[in-house]
């Protein structure tokens, strides 16, 4: 063979191991055979990833669907151990048997998807064989650190609402460090979620309520209060770039939903969410943001929150997630996602054994078209009352129809929430079960319908109200018999973020 013909063979070999364009990539994961699976509490923020992949499969330590979900897989045998986290949930699954022999039954070399994760999580992957598809914990937990990220955004070039960041020694030690914030002011922990471990502080009486949990941190944030609406983008670095998904709003503090003033309680995601100029200024800082992730080290999916404020419609980064979201369900199942590959797809190609090229630039400007975003939007709907009950009665999980008197009656089975035709359905997956306690904090689950769910001035619709108080009549529960032990444990345990 000459020189030439071998050049011609190994560039033929070359251009087939290279994905070229989006229909390579679709083609490639439709035949692939990497065991991948999610692993965590329930299938949902990636609900749909299994028509996308072949072989992709869910391990959950609840079941949503009562067995009727063909690619989920939660353990039958289980204990009912005091969870204080996903990490300690997934932690469980990848020790139970039930999961080990499922894993091994499947064979090949298998990947694995998680939501939260910690070392510990990597040491049990890696006894059964299964890659982690994500950075290492310790850089994610680095990252996921609410001071770090400001100084990620500083060096990004990305604007944070006014701030400092110290170490707080008292209330009179606040104002000192704070003094040109003036006297409204919020304070962040550097971890947690927002519902817990934002604190809005005006006075030394709304300080003392928190000065433990501020007092003790080495470091927090301190940032000047603004009147401002939320905001939320996913995005994924890749080898080839950061691929930016639309703008969506956010749904926070709402007292139908959560009972976490600040908590995150839902998304939307409509063509002409904000302005413009909104948008594309949240599409240049979350291109800025993730292209600063890639020179930390950083990889694959993450989100952001955005505030802007009401009176001058300036945007300022909120949050980082350096992880799949509460939001990718909403992320993944729009338009423009369903038009070229989901935002996920392009997360696991990081992980695969193949190269692929293709236009960051061309996908960010198709996605961004508001032809190719549709409307969307979801509920998380928690218990927000101070009581604990045994769940008696829960909802199966699937579509519901509402009625023109605004009742709601189960229509249908069905794990696609894009089977929901008409804003007069919902889909509904149910994370509370039958057997359950729910107390303050506890998810029930989350409701995606088409449509807004919030007017302009951000208060939910008419419409989001009756769903959620239909939803929440689904649920029957009665007072226990060992009520004042469960109370004592609710106390200690508290909720944390199924999603």
């Amino acid at each position: 063979m000459t020189k030439k013909s071998i050049k011609s063979v190994l560039s033929r070999t070359e251009q087939i191991r290279i994905l070229r364009g989006i229909s390579d990539i679709r083609r490639y994961f439709y035949m692939n055979e990497t065991p991948i699976y999610f692993i965590s509490a329930t299938n949902f923020n990636l609900l749909g990833a299994d028509e996308w992949v072949k072989g992709f499969k869910f391990i959950t330590y609840i079941d949503c669907f009562d067995g009727e979900h063909p690619n989920v897989f939660s353990p039958k045998q289980k204990e009912n151990p005091e969870f204080e986290s996903i990490e300690e949930i997934n932690n469980y699954l990848l020790e139970h048997k039930e999961v080990g022999d499922y894993i091994k039954k499947r064979g090949g070399k298998p990947k694995a998807l998680f939501l939260m994760f910690d070392e510990e999580t990597e040491k049990l992957a890696g006894r059964l064989g299964l890659e982690v598809m994500f950075p290492a914990a310790k850089l994610r937990t680095h990252l996921d650190n609410k001071v770090v990220t400001n100084r990620i955004a500083e060096k990004a070039g990305v604007q944070c609402v006014p701030y400092v960041l110290s170490k707080v020694n008292g209330y009179q030690h606040l104002l000192k460090i704070s003094k040109k914030l003036g006297n409204d002011l919020v304070i962040q922990t550097p971890f947690g979620d927002s519902g817990h471990t934002t604190f809005f502080v005006s006075n030394e009486k709304e300080y003392d309520k928190y000065k433990d949990e501020i007092e003790k941190e080495e470091e927090v944030k301190v940032m000047k209060r603004i009147n401002c609406r939320g905001a939320a983008v996913e995005a994924c670095v890749t080898r080839n770039g950061t691929i930016v998904a639309p703008l969506m709003t956010e749904l926070v503090g709402f007292k139908e939903l959560t009972p976490y003033k600040g908590g995150w309680c839902g998304n939307e995601i409509y063509p002409d969410v904000f302005t413009k100029g909104i948008r594309k200024k949240a599409k240049k800082y979350t291109k800025l943001f993730g292209d600063q992730l890639k020179k930390e080290g950083y990889k694959g999916y993450f989100e952001l929150d955005f505030l802007i404020e009401e009176e001058t419609n300036e945007i300022y980064l909120g949050e980082l997630n350096p992880r799949i979201t509460g939001a990718s369900s909403i992320t993944n199942h729009a338009v423009f996602a369903l038009a070229d590959i989901p935002l996920f797809l392009f997360h696991i190609l990081q992980w695969m054994d193949v190269d692929s090229r293709y236009s960051v630039s061309e996908i960010n400007r198709r996605w961004s078209k508001p032809e190719n975003i549709d409307n969307w939007g979801q509920l998380v709907i928690k218990h927000t009352e101070k009581s604990i009950g045994l769940v008696t009665h829960a909802p199966k999980s699937g579509i519901y129809e509402m009625d023109s008197s605004g009742n709601i009656v189960f229509s249908r089975m069905d794990s696609h929430r894009r089977a929901v035709e008409s804003e007069k359905e919902g889909f509904f997956l149910r994370i509370l079960q039958k057997g359950d306690y729910w107390y303050e904090g506890a998810d029930l689950g989350i409701l995606v319908v088409r449509g807004r769910l919030m007017t302009d001035e951000f208060e939910l619709t008419d419409r989001a109200k009756n769903w959620i108080s239909k939803i929440r009549a689904e649920f029957k529960a009665e007072v226990p018999e060992n009520l004042p032990q469960l109370e004592k444990k609710a106390a200690e345990i508290g909720g944390f973020k199924m999603m």
